[in-house]
C-alpha cells in the first residue's frame, strides 16, 4: 500500500508540473519563494483542519487533501502573476490567455467542488467534507479577487493615460473580498459548533482575515480622506 501511495504521489506532482508549465510557464524566484512559504502553513493549517474528522481518513481522503493543496497552489501563483501586471513593462498575448484560461479553470473548479461538498453533506451528514467546501469556498472569494484585479490592470493598460481611480477600485475590491472572508469563516465557525465543537483551528486564518478586514477599511477611509481633501 505505501509503494502505491509513493507512486500516486510521484504522479500528482508530475502532473502538477504539466499543468504549472503550462499555465504559469517558469516561476519567478518571487513567485517560488512565496508558493513554498504558502504551502508550509496551508500543510500545517489543513491538517489541524481535518484533526477534527480523523474517522473519515482513508485513501480518498488522502487524494481529495492533495487535490487541494495542487488547486490551493494554482490559486496563489495565480493572484502573484496577476500582480505582476502592473510591474511589467510589455503584456503579452500568451499572458493574457493563461490567465484567463487558469481563472476560468480555477473558478469552475471551485465552483464544482463546494457544491459536491454541500450536497455530500447533506446526503450523508457531517464529515470532512465541511472542511473542504469551505477551504473552496475561500479559495474562490480569491478567484473573484484575481479576476476584479485583472480585470482593473487590462483597463489601466488600455487607457493613453495613468488611470487615477485605479488604486480607489483596488482599495475596494481588497475590502469586499476580505468582507467576503470573514464572513464565510463565522458562517464555517457556526456550522461546527453546531455539528461538532468549536473549531480552533480556524482562529488563526479568521483574526488574520479580521485585521486584514480593518486595514481595507482605514485604507479607504483614508483614501477617500485624501480624494475629498484634494478637492476642496
Amino acid at each position: 500500500m505505501m509503494v502505491i501511495y509513493v507512486q500516486a504521489l510521484i504522479l500528482v506532482y508530475i502532473l502538477f508540473q504539466i499543468v504549472r508549465k503550462i499555465f504559469f510557464g517558469e516561476l519567478r524566484a518571487s513567485e517560488a519563494e512565496h508558493l513554498s512559504e504558502r504551502a508550509w502553513h496551508a500543510v500545517l493549517e489543513t491538517c489541524l483542519a481535518f484533526t477534527v474528522f480523523r474517522d473519515d481518513f482513508s485513501p480518498i481522503f488522502v487524494m481529495q487533501f492533495v487535490a487541494l493543496l495542487f488547486v490551493k497552489s494554482f490559486h496563489w501563483l495565480a493572484d502573484d502573476r496577476v500582480d505582476m501586471m502592473e510591474r511589467s513593462p510589455v503584456i503579452t498575448l500568451k499572458f493574457h490567455l493563461r490567465m484567463m484560461c487558469i481563472v476560468a479553470f480555477l473558478g469552475a473548479t471551485d465552483s464544482y467542488l463546494v457544491s459536491h461538498a454541500y450536497f455530500t453533506t447533506l446526503l450523508k451528514g457531517a464529515s470532512a467534507q465541511i472542511v473542504f467546501g469551505f477551504e473552496y469556498a475561500i479559495l474562490m472569494a480569491l478567484v473573484i479577487h484575481v479576476t476584479i484585479k485583472y480585470i482593473l490592470h487590462m483597463h489601466d493598460l488600455r487607457t493613453a493615460q495613468a488611470w487615477e481611480n485605479k488604486a480607489v477600485y483596488l482599495l475596494y475590491a481588497e475590502l469586499l473580498i476580505n468582507l467576503i472572508r470573514c464572513v464565510l469563516y463565522g458562517l464555517f465557525a457556526a456550522v461546527m459548533l453546531r455539528v461538532h465543537s468549536f473549531p480552533l483551528f480556524s482562529v488563526r486564518p479568521f483574526y488574520l482575515s479580521l485585521r486584514a478586514l480593518h486595514k481595507a477599511i482605514n485604507d479607504v477611509i483614508l483614501s477617500r480622506r485624501a480624494i475629498n481633501a484634494m478637492n476642496k
